[in-house]
């Protein structure tokens, strides 16, 4: 896959989680897969890498740019919580979390797409790949790229017919298996995002608790 497009390795070298939702805000988004836990602050994802990386023994001369005391009220300096930034581009919100045991749970997913749809795509730092897609609260679709054959959702067709994605996976590098379906995806349902659009200061949450 291009590096032009998000998300991708080149942002994210150990892994990543991102959710897809279609025709709501990134406050909305962000209300509905942190169960309504916040208060966001804006971020980049240097700004995110940086507050990740220093954990609890950051100080302000860590992030000089960044207001401390907004950061430590917001609840963002809590660590062993995930931390989400969202963003929009066109039509689709997104929300992204480094690495991704977070966002890849079912229920957030089933939580992001309530009364809308919403795609879900995961790479762990070992490449292991799964997407899923999801409308109105029902899992559709739910696979490993690898292996499309055995798809866990409740109607498997809906995203085939939607976007052709099989074709694109058939057709070629089984080790690309990931990135062909993704492109595919992402350009069917029209959220295909630049990835500039990730590198700006975009809304951002730290969630207590959620691993």
């Amino acid at each position: 896959m291009s590096t032009e497009i998000f998300p991708n390795t080149q942002l994210y070298d150990t892994g990543y989680c991102v959710i897809f939702a279609r025709e709501i805000s990134p406050v909305e988004l962000l209300s509905r897969v942190s169960e309504g836990q916040i208060d966001p602050i804006y971020l980049s994802r240097l700004d995110a890498e940086a507050i990740k990386a220093f954990g609890e023994e950051i100080d302000e001369e860590d992030i000089p740019d960044l207001d401390f005391d907004a950061l430590q009220s917001s609840g963002m300096l809590v660590s062993g919580g995930p931390l989400l930034r969202a963003g929009a581009h066109n039509d689709w919100a997104f929300v992204v979390e480094s690495e991704g045991p977070y966002l890849a749970k079912e229920g957030i997913l089933k939580s992001a797409s309530r009364g809308t749809v919403s795609l879900s795509v995961q790479l762990s730092e070992t490449t292991a790949a799964w997407i899923s897609y999801a409308e109105n609260g029902e899992i559709l679709s739910s696979f490993d790229p690898l292996f499309p054959e055995n798809d866990y959702g409740k109607e498997p067709s809906t995203l085939e017919e939607l976007t052709g994605y099989r074709e694109a996976i058939i057709g070629g590098d089984r080790a690309e298996s990931y990135e062909n379906a993704l492109r595919k995806i992402q350009e069917a349902l029209q959220c295909a995002v630049p990835q500039e659009a990730d590198a700006a200061r975009l809304l951002a949450v730290r969630i207590a608790g959620g691993y």
